[in-house]
């Protein structure tokens, strides 16, 4: 398996905002790239409610903030193999690319929820806002691997 994930190349000149999401059971985070890909911000993490629901606020989002790519959480084992949990997300990606009509790539998430638990309570966040927090910092940490290995 390539290293890119099945990110698909891209000249230095494609722009626009990146939305990352971190797939959960309970939430869904999300993360956004300003349109240069240069900073990210986190946002408040969606529901994880019935799929019709989450692709019309993730088209809100798309249609509010002008993404031109989405990039999903690819849960890799330690190993760096594929599990069910990378096919789940996998078979998300094709659906959610027919329904945004948008780019869908993968970056590897692999400790990136145990990561951004620490970094919010290095910021002081109590545990109850570390929980709500948590799934959107995730997300904002795989969206900035993601942007820091651009393929070209």
């Amino acid at each position: 398996m390539s290293k890119d994930f099945g990110r698909e190349k891209q000249s230095p000149k494609d722009r626009g905002r990146v939305l990352a999401l971190d797939l959960g059971a309970k939430r869904v985070g999300v993360a956004l790239s300003d349109e240069m890909r240069l900073t990210v911000r986190t946002l408040k993490a969606l529901r994880g409610t019935n799929w019709k629901q989450l692709v019309k606020a993730l088209s809100e989002l798309c249609e509010e903030f002008d993404v031109r790519q989405v990039v999903l959480g690819l849960p890799l084992r330690l190993d760096g193999s594929e599990g069910d949990a990378a096919e789940t997300v996998r078979r998300v990606a094709r659906k959610l690319e027919l329904s945004l009509r948008l780019p869908v790539g993968f970056q590897d998430e692999r400790l990136t929820s145990k990561a951004a638990e620490a970094a919010l309570r290095r910021e002081g966040f109590g545990e109850r806002e570390v929980l709500a927090n948590a799934d959107s910092e995730a997300a904002a940490i795989i969206l900035r691997d993601y942007l820091a290995h651009p393929v070209v």
